[in-house]
């Protein structure tokens, strides 16, 4: 799971510095899909074995309210990160994928 978070947060991060269509949609896109496929099987295979049967829906269902969570936290960040414009000589969606990159990365880490 370290691996899969670590290489998600740096083909994310790498998207960033895309210039070209077909560097971010076919190469940096692929490369994303491959590096997160495992991510959603692996968590659910390991709850499978952390947990007894009678708290395994329990755990799944926590697991499962971490998107709408995202979604809830992640809208307002993800506003702010495209009001950075210039800074740095980056733009505000580079900002993104490169904050979205490096926090994967450090939660892998």
């Amino acid at each position: 799971m370290c691996r899969i978070m670590v290489t998600w947060g740096l083909v994310s991060a790498a998207m960033c510095f895309a210039h070209t269509a077909t560097v971010f949609f076919y190469t940096l896109r692929f490369l994303l899909g491959v590096a997160e496929a495992g991510f959603f099987p692996g968590v659910i295979y390991y709850l499978t074995h952390w947990f007894a049967q009678a708290a395994r829906a329990r755990a799944v269902d926590v697991f499962y309210f971490g998107a709408p969570l995202a979604f809830i936290f992640g809208s307002p960040l993800s506003g702010s990160l495209l009001q950075l414009n210039g800074a740095f000589s980056l733009t505000g969606w580079q900002w993104l994928f490169l904050v979205e990159g490096v926090l994967a990365s450090a939660v892998g880490v």
